[in-house]
């Protein structure tokens, strides 16, 4: 895209040339509920921080001028991971609690798509917005199954797969939802251009055929320590691995850069993975406004 390092929202002092080359909301880990955690921004916060700024440019520049600016911006869209996150540490694993998580997914993806309707009444035109990747083949989850099985081994059939279906399935229902809400929110709203990207499909090829991407080691974190390096999480880089890049998995929750890379590459050219729709970002990013 040809874009420099983008700036935190709080890097650019209230400055019009910082918000024209773009900024990053998202600098702090955020979630799309507000759970009350000072470690957190709810994503309400940042859409507040957003509406600041496009003021400010309303403000600083003609009314066509900042108009067209706005219509013209993309506008990346990447939540949910952390509140799943959240509720997994509080989940319960009974049967009432399945039924939750799915009802939690669908709120979810009812939240974003109101992300989405709140930046169209702003003016903004274009937005990419991620799924989330498959929460129940991380390190973290499979220590978690390991440690609730009632004789721990190996061979526990999720384990040896190397992801907890039971969590996945309320991920794939969020990317499910939001992805239907999203096409339906094209007919809604016709000038409006909206990507979907699915980070779980692509990710869960790299998993499954990991052989064929380069990679090695698909269940353990590579920044940890323990079993799946998942006791004790990625606390500096001086507990990582010495083969970063044969690792799918950089710690806890999150892929290493030689996967991300790979998951980014394929959102911009669909190759090696199509996990955009309708079209990839190079198409959307040079499609006529």
């Amino acid at each position: 895209m040809g874009m420099q390092n983008i700036l935190p929202f709080y890097s650019q002092n209230g400055s019009i040339n910082g918000i024209q080359r773009g900024l990053n909301f998202g600098s702090a880990h955020a979630t799309i509920m507000n759970h009350g955690s000072q470690s957190y921004q709810s994503v309400n916060q940042q859409l507040r921080q957003v509406f600041d700024s496009l003021q400010l440019l309303q403000l600083q520049l003609s009314e066509d001028r900042a108009l067209s600016f706005i219509k013209s911006s993309i506008f990346y869209l990447c939540f949910g991971k952390d509140d799943f996150i959240e509720l997994l540490q509080n989940a319960s694993g009974t049967a009432k609690q399945n039924s939750t998580d799915q009802e939690f997914a669908h709120i979810l993806a009812d939240q974003m798509i109101h992300v989405i309707r709140n930046l169209y009444a702003m003016n903004v035109r274009r937005i990419i917005c991620m799924g989330i990747l498959p929460l129940g083949c991380t390190p973290r989850v499979l220590l978690n199954q390991y440690n609730s099985t009632a004789q721990p081994h190996d061979d526990d059939d999720d384990v040896a797969r190397g992801c907890v279906e039971e969590i996945n399935v309320h991920v794939l229902e969020y990317n499910r939802e939001l992805r239907e809400q999203i096409s339906q929110l094209h007919v809604e709203l016709p000038d409006a251009q909206l990507l979907f990207c699915d980070i779980y499909q692509g990710l869960s090829e790299i998993i499954n055929n990991p052989q064929q991407y380069g990679f090695e080691d698909v269940k353990s974190a590579c920044c940890g320590l323990g079993m799946y390096g998942a006791e004790v999480g990625c606390l500096s880089k001086d507990m990582a691995c010495d083969k970063e890049a044969s690792h799918v998995w950089w710690d806890l929750y999150n892929p290493t850069q030689a996967v991300n890379s790979l998951l980014a590459d394929s959102a911009w050219s669909s190759n090696p993975l199509p996990i955009c729709c309708p079209m990839n970002i190079q198409e959307f990013f040079t499609a006529s406004v």
